[in-house]
């Protein structure tokens, strides 16, 4: 009778571990019973990168060229994955034989001063690519294939470097200056959101808003250094060109670039990249619901802006 007993209670203990186990598994496989696995962001360089923080322009959001886009010279190499020092990286005969090259022109700028969009009109109103010394996927895919191109086989070679190495490659360079106040919250949203997106209210506010205080500190400093250095000490021929003119008198600006790097104009390509000059790197306005300057750092800035655009000949209203 015992062991009949040790029997029964065996069989009942293991169908009751067994309709437990059915009715747990059933119930992990209840839609929404599963916490959500976290989003992983992936690297630019993969085909399937997509991240909310850094929108890029959508499919629908192709640019129209007005010409297919060509280089200068093909025959010139093109080198990648080198920076502002690129000329020393390189072999010391092929190093010279580029630095022997006429006419290689920087377009320099502080970040968040329309560096992408002037090189999206030039494009447009020539037909000829524009390279960097830097490799950024998102502008590499979305209408600048010779990104990290720093040869005559484009037209000028973006940078946001300064100082001897920066400039040593360059005869000829176009200095485009924004209002400080302006491009340090258009790097500020660039280092959040990507191109064209924004910085989020909250990033403003971190730390009690002291991550966006030394963030202004050190960008309003950056800002007058890239401008002077330029300005005063690159030997080669020099054009400074204020965004503000860029935007208000766009096709003027264009003709006298151009005039600047002796490149015929193709009164066709110009009137085209005109009516195309929005393109789709201009990042949309947007209002923000308090005044991320407060009014201590608004002086500071305007007098830096005061101090660097008497050097470069602009009188301020």
């Amino acid at each position: 009778m015992a062991l009949q007993g040790w029997r029964f209670f065996g069989v009942s203990a293991t169908i009751i571990i067994y309709i437990g186990g059915v009715l747990f598994l059933s119930m992990n496989n209840i839609p929404g019973s599963h916490p959500k696995r976290p989003r992983i962001e992936r690297f630019a360089e993969f085909p399937s990168f997509h991240s909310p923080r850094f929108p890029m322009p959508s499919r629908k959001m192709t640019i129209r060229w007005c010409r297919d886009l060509k280089y200068i010279n093909r025959d010139l190499p093109i080198y990648a994955d080198y920076k502002s020092d690129f000329y020393t990286a390189l072999p010391s005969d092929v190093s010279a034989a580029l630095q022997s090259l006429p006419a290689l022109t920087a377009l320099a700028s502080f970040p968040g001063s329309g560096n992408t969009w002037l090189r999206y009109l030039l494009q447009q109103a020539t037909g000829i690519l524009t390279g960097s010394i830097y490799k950024d996927y998102g502008l590499l895919k979305t209408g600048f294939p010779a990104e990290n191109v720093c040869n005559s086989s484009v037209l000028l070679v973006k940078t946001h470097e300064w100082g001897s190495k920066a400039w040593a490659p360059f005869s000829k360079a176009i200095l485009l200056v924004r209002d400080p106040e302006k491009a340090i919250i258009a790097e500020f949203n660039r280092q959040s959101g990507g191109h064209i997106g924004f910085a989020s209210p909250d990033r403003y506010k971190r730390t009690k808003g002291k991550y966006w205080q030394q963030f202004v500190s050190n960008k309003l400093k950056g800002w007058e250094m890239m401008n002077l250095s330029w300005a005063r000490n690159f030997t080669g021929s020099i054009k400074v060109v204020f965004y503000d003119d860029l935007v208000h008198h766009t096709e003027r600006e264009l003709r006298s670039i151009l005039d600047f790097l002796q490149f015929p104009i193709n009164e066709q390509l110009m009137r085209c990249a005109i009516m195309r000059k929005e393109g789709i790197f201009r990042r949309k306005k947007r209002l923000l619901s308090f005044d991320p300057y407060t009014e201590a750092m608004r002086a500071e800035v305007q007098n830096r802006r005061r101090i660097v655009y008497g050097l470069l000949g602009r009188q301020e209203p």
